[in-house]
């Protein structure tokens, strides 16, 4: 950042103040200020831009709900900000590679068994099934998966990937509008 734009010092604290009054303005002027940074590192660490984006708007949405827990005397609210999008980056990271490897030995260890062959689930329909899966994002790959596959809740999805129960739900809903595109209501209602 370049001197002149630059927050003056102070500023920072101040937005934190005025958004833990609920000034929505404020949030905006702090997301100006460091969301360059901050998707900086995320990308860094998820090495996705969307992956990325999304942990950005989740950094700054727990920021919106705890402003009011920002203690200036710990830290700059650069460095507040930066620590969390790291902390949930990482989390996210170890999250997705358990849930992948988690994935794969449930299909390492399920062998074709005629017998267990589900009424109206033949061949095509489940590479259908598999490939507008795999074309999913991640992060709602992964909570299709845990959903469908693991039984999970929304907020035992919520607790284990580290984010927003609203996040998990919106996530979910987009993946099922991907997949309904892909495969056709009529499909996804069977």
């Amino acid at each position: 950042m370049s001197s002149s734009h630059a927050p003056e010092p102070g500023a920072d604290a101040r937005l934190m103040s005025a958004i833990a009054r609920g000034d929505v303005s404020a949030l905006a002027q702090l997301y100006d200020h460091h969301a360059p940074s901050m998707m900086g590192v995320a990308f860094r660490i998820l090495q996705n831009r969307q992956d990325a984006e999304d942990l950005l708007h989740d950094v700054f949405v727990e920021a919106w709900r705890k402003a009011r827990d920002y203690d200036p005397s710990r830290g700059s609210v650069r460095s507040w900000l930066l620590m969390r999008v790291r902390s949930r980056g990482i989390d996210r990271v170890r999250t997705l590679d358990a849930a992948r490897r988690h994935a794969l030995a449930q299909v390492a260890s399920a062998a074709p068994d005629p017998a267990r062959a589900q009424v109206g689930w033949d061949a095509p329909d489940r590479a259908r099934a598999c490939a507008a899966l795999s074309l999913l994002p991640e992060e709602q790959r992964v909570l299709v998966e845990l959903s469908y596959f693991e039984g999970m809740t929304c907020t035992e999805m919520a607790t284990h990937c580290g984010i927003p129960v609203g996040t998990v739900k919106s996530r979910l809903a987009a993946a099922m509008g991907k997949l309904r595109q892909r495969l056709g209501s009529a499909e996804i209602a069977r």
